[in-house]
């Protein structure tokens, strides 16, 4: 076993392999999301140009694309400007080995999904006009996805100091902040064991539009049982 071991790694250790073929895989999937995002961000100028093109004829057409402007900005689909707060979120420092206080795991010491959530939620319920994550403008409906350490948003990996950037009142966001309860759990964390916890005001932000999916997919209930189950 041994041997067939030493022959597949060819003289390097096969966790290391795995680790680069991972670290191959994420670089791709990165670079896959970037090329769908232009592609995204071409056709939807290229379908807005010819429905344009086509309201300078068509009174019916113009009116429905000043109805889809005036949408798209609720929607997220324009570039959102403001004053905002921003919020950074972080790992705590490694412990040096042996040094990990008793009852305290490895995981308690990394920010979850559950935490970047938390901060999102609590943003949207301060009234956020509109909200960017990392670099990538999200909506209400967008998903935060984390493994590891790792956050996942629409196929580009990050990691931590994690920002999330919301527009809207400063006072009012905040106070969200301040009310929420899990962001409570997360700061007590953060007090005991050094993960990052950090709240701003920045007086003009400038968010991207957003560029997502917008598609919901849901379950449906099929119409008859099926049979010989």
């Amino acid at each position: 076993m041994f041997a067939a071991s030493a022959s597949t790694a060819r003289g390097t250790s096969l966790r290391e392999q795995g680790r680069t073929r991972i670290a191959e895989l994420i670089t791709a999937e990165q670079r896959r999301g970037r090329q769908d995002r232009a592609e995204y961000r071409r056709l939807r100028r290229q379908v807005d140009g010819i429905s344009r093109e086509a309201g300078r004829h068509d009174a019916r057409v113009k009116n429905a694309q000043a109805e889809a402007d005036r949408l798209a900005a609720e929607a997220g689909f324009t570039p959102a400007a403001g004053r905002a707060v921003r919020v950074s979120l972080d790992d705590a420092p490694p412990p040096k080995p042996g040094e990990l206080p008793r009852g305290v795991r490895p995981d308690d010491l990394v920010v979850h999904q559950g935490d970047v959530q938390a901060v999102v939620n609590a943003l949207w319920a301060g009234g956020a006009r509109a909200m960017q994550i990392m670099d990538q403008r999200v909506i209400s409906t967008s998903a935060v996805r984390c493994v590891g350490n790792t956050l996942i948003l629409q196929g580009v990996v990050y990691s931590p100091p994690f920002r999330i950037t919301a527009v809207g009142d400063p006072a009012r966001l905040r106070a969200a902040l301040g009310a929420s309860r899990e962001i409570a759990v997360y700061r007590e964390y953060a007090g005991a064991y050094g993960l990052g916890y950090a709240v701003r005001t920045v007086e003009r932000a400038t968010l991207p539009a957003y560029t997502g999916n917008v598609t919901m997919k849901h379950a449906t209930v099929p119409a008859e049982p099926p049979k010989g189950g």
